[in-house]
């Protein structure tokens, strides 16, 4: 049984339940994000204009692939760092609930990072780190992303 969600989450894929096979198709993404994790950190990047935390990424081109977005993203904020293969872990639209902006992302997991973390796009980006996922002012969609991969643990009573 397939339950309903507060949020949209879409993506391309078929699946196959029992003898029925089901098609999910989205919209495309309107941006890409990396999540990129080692030895319990994330790596991060920190906004100039407000001070804000946000997975790596950006918006699309007209005719750019949602990987396409992001490795050129990657090369723009970090031309440093080398990633390894990236796969997508979901497209996500959905609505924020404090400001109503509509937020519509295919987000990539790395299965590597390496290099220094040199800033690239130094008007967009002031800093880029491997920071603990909790206790950082983050963007709306960095918190999404943040409380799906990496949920609160659950206090022993």
């Amino acid at each position: 049984m397939i339950k309903p969600h507060r949020e949209l989450v879409c993506s391309t894929r078929q699946v196959t339940i029992g003898p029925i096979l089901v098609s999910m198709t989205a919209a495309m993404a309107k941006s890409s994000k990396l999540v990129a994790a080692r030895r319990g950190k994330v790596l991060l990047v920190r906004r100039r204009s407000d001070g804000l935390w946000m997975f790596p990424g950006g918006r699309k081109r007209a005719r750019e692939s949602d990987k396409d977005c992001l490795r050129r993203e990657i090369r723009e904020e970090l031309p440093k760092l080398k990633l390894g293969r990236i796969s997508l872990w979901k497209e996500v639209t959905a609505r924020n609930k404090r400001s109503g902006r509509k937020m519509s992302d295919a987000i990539f997991i790395a299965k590597t990072a390496k290099g220094r973390l040199a800033i690239g796009d130094k008007k967009e980006i002031d800093r880029a780190a491997w920071q603990k996922p909790r206790g950082l002012r983050l963007t709306p969609t960095s918190r999404y992303i943040r409380d799906r991969l990496f949920p609160r643990k659950q206090r022993r009573r």
